[in-house]
């Protein structure tokens, strides 16, 4: 029994090496889009404008600074995807080969 649990934790763990670097990726990356977005938002939206020495009218900076992180939030979920997918495809053999231990037990 407990070299069977030690190879579930052993799984367990390769799970997290397969799913954690993406996660933290996409939460970082949204983050830091939302912020951008937020950023165009308030520019529009508020006389944040005059307050950063902003001569002209900030209705084009802010729609496309809005734009800019809208669109970086846009494309997180496909980049997340495509680095889940590359570490899936990198620790595959050793969890099908831990899993086959298991459900053969």
């Amino acid at each position: 029994m407990e070299k069977q649990s030690s190879e579930l934790d052993e799984l367990r763990e390769l799970d997290k090496k397969v799913k954690r670097p993406a996660s933290v990726f996409a939460y970082i990356f949204g983050t830091i889009s939302a912020i951008i977005m937020g950023s165009g938002m308030s520019l529009v939206m508020t006389d944040i404008g005059e307050t950063i020495g902003l001569t002209m009218d900030p209705m084009l900076p802010g729609i496309l600074i809005g734009v800019a992180g809208m669109l970086l939030a846009i494309i997180n979920y496909p980049i997340y995807k495509g680095i889940l997918n590359v570490r899936k495809k990198k620790y595959s053999s050793k969890i099908l080969e831990l899993s086959d231990k298991l459900m053969n037990k």
